[in-house]
């Protein structure tokens, strides 16, 4: 694809480019956030709220997984993955992660067993903390997610409590510089706290 027609499907999909950079169009989205507490054997993060940002990249052209992707990389978070969310409950201990939905919808639970239903589609992001456990309930056939992690962090598929290793991974994993869809002025900088 030339430069030019990158440029013209970037704005239309609601990214500016400046320079290399992207940036999500806040129009408008809007950002959620809340706390989710230990649930049985999912330590879900005490201290650090899952945040959803709704409407946030468009879903039209080509390829607006790739715009996800673009959008990651800009703001430090490198992505890893394109696929989807596992049918099972799993919590990853080794990496905070941000899922960019870059197609299709679902319905995902948050927390563990019985924890927080949430439907997400096309153009949403959650940013998962390290311990947030997650499973998908059911997605359409289009569902395709964009998985991203922060510098020198990565995941693990956790489906049992957490050994006391992995606790203290937990309580120790360091925050990333900047929001994956925000950057630099983005909630992670601001709803994200030290305990």
């Amino acid at each position: 694809m030339k430069r030019r027609e990158f440029h013209s499907l970037a704005a239309g999909l609601g990214l500016t480019l400046t320079g290399t950079q992207a940036h999500a169009t806040t129009g408008k989205g809007t950002v959620e956030t809340f706390m989710l507490p230990r649930h049985g054997w999912v330590p879900n993060n005490p201290h650090l709220p899952v945040i959803l940002y709704r409407q946030a990249l468009a879903t039209d052209g080509d390829d607006p997984a790739a715009l996800h992707e673009a959008l990651f990389q800009q703001n430090g978070w490198p992505p890893q993955w394109r696929n989807g969310v596992y049918d099972f409950h799993h919590y990853h201990t080794e990496g905070h992660e941000v899922l960019g939905f870059a197609a299709g919808s679902a319905t995902l639970l948050l927390g563990g067993p019985g924890g927080r239903e949430v439907t997400v589609q096309g153009g949403d992001i959650a940013l998962l903390p390290a311990g947030t456990g997650h499973k998908n309930l059911g997605s359409n056939a289009d569902f395709l997610v964009i998985g991203a992690y922060p510098p020198d962090q990565t995941f693990d598929i956790v489906r049992n409590a957490p050994t006391p290793e992995q606790q203290a991974r937990l309580q120790t994993l360091p925050f990333p510089n900047s929001d994956p869809v925000q950057g630099v002025t983005g909630p992670v900088t601001t709803q994200w706290k030290k305990a």
